[in-house]
């Protein structure tokens, strides 16, 4: 098991990616801990994950949350070997329709909640933790409407640069997971009408190389591969999965 003895903390852990691999995390022999913001999708997580996953309710927009369930973390293992920083959200709105308070939702979560998520977690992670974080194939291609998302996963991009420059001393590593097009509810949750949603995914399809979208798990096997000693040598990269969607 790649992750036996290991202690995983994940946000966004209740769907999508954050749940397929907390699945596979806790297989691997981890003992994950997953954020959530809604109780019942966390309930429900933890029902589908099994065993003695910790759950633990957190806005990551607050940073007060953040900071009480990193320290349940901590009360509990007394250490972190992994963070999986996935949480995140977007809305498609054309450039005219932005205003500061879309600005401020979007980088809160996206960007400052990952990154304070991070902070938080560092000092109890110690010489071989590994930080993944999620980001997208939007930091690379531009798509009418989404401004502000790719904005905030161009910045998460960054920051696995610079906080990997930082933290390689310390001997922990720092890399993202880029996804393409994936079966998530993340989709459902831009604000589109379900018409507009349809002729989305039908477009970023015919645009993908092996031209279908891809699973949860195929991103949460990347992650895996991250936070293991698989990429023992691997610091500051983005590994994309996206079907060839920003490379052809």
């Amino acid at each position: 098991m790649k992750l036996k003895n290991k202690v995983a903390l994940i946000t966004g852990g209740t769907s999508g990616i954050g749940l397929e691999t907390a699945k596979l995390f806790r297989a691997e022999g981890a003992s994950v801990i997953v954020l959530g913001s809604n109780a019942e999708r966390l309930a429900a997580a933890g029902k589908e994950i099994g065993g003695d996953v910790l759950l633990l309710s957190a806005d990551l927009r607050k940073p007060a949350d953040i900071e009480r369930a990193i320290e349940a973390a901590r009360a509990s293992f007394g250490r972190i070997d992994v963070v999986f920083a996935n949480a995140g959200a977007g809305k498609v709105a054309p450039l005219e329709a932005v205003t500061p308070e879309l600005i401020d939702e979007h980088f809160s979560l996206n960007f400052t909640g990952l990154f304070l998520t991070v902070q938080k977690a560092v000092p109890f992670m110690q010489n071989g933790g590994s930080v993944v974080v999620t980001t997208s194939f939007l930091d690379t291609v531009g798509m009418p409407g989404l401004s502000l998302l790719a904005a905030t996963k161009a910045a998460v991009r960054s920051l696995v640069r610079t906080l990997g420059a930082e933290l390689a001393p310390r001997g922990i590593r720092v890399n993202a997971v880029s996804p393409g097009a994936i079966t998530t509810p993340f989709y459902g949750k831009l604000g589109l009408t379900d018409e507009q949603l349809a002729a989305t995914a039908a477009a970023i399809q015919a645009r993908v190389p092996l031209q279908r979208f891809g699973e949860s798990i195929e991103i949460a096997r990347s992650a895996l591969f991250l936070a293991s000693d698989d990429s023992s040598y691997t610091t500051g990269v983005e590994l994309v999965v996206d079907g060839g969607l920003t490379q052809f």
